[in-house]
């Protein structure tokens, strides 16, 4: 994988291409393995995203009802 930081987006659209690319045919019989790896290698960058962000979004929720009893507390 390249040294820049790929957006989900971007990863996403990759393994689109890729798989488009092997569903067509088109693709030469040397190529295949390394798109295949390509898109193992692409779907761990997104399953870490995921990841990331379900934990950053539990973090904010979380912070959120704190908040929020805090708040019903002094009433």
């Amino acid at each position: 994988m390249s040294k820049k930081q790929l957006k989900y987006s971007e990863a996403i659209e990759e393994l689109r291409q890729i798989l488009s690319d092997l569903e067509s045919e088109k693709v030469d019989v040397d190529e295949v393995s390394l798109k295949v790896k390509r898109a193992v290698e692409l779907i761990a960058v997104c399953r870490e995203k995921i990841e990331t962000t379900e934990m950053e979004v539990k973090k904010v929720v979380k912070e959120f009802e704190k908040n929020l009893k805090d708040t019903q507390d002094k009433e």
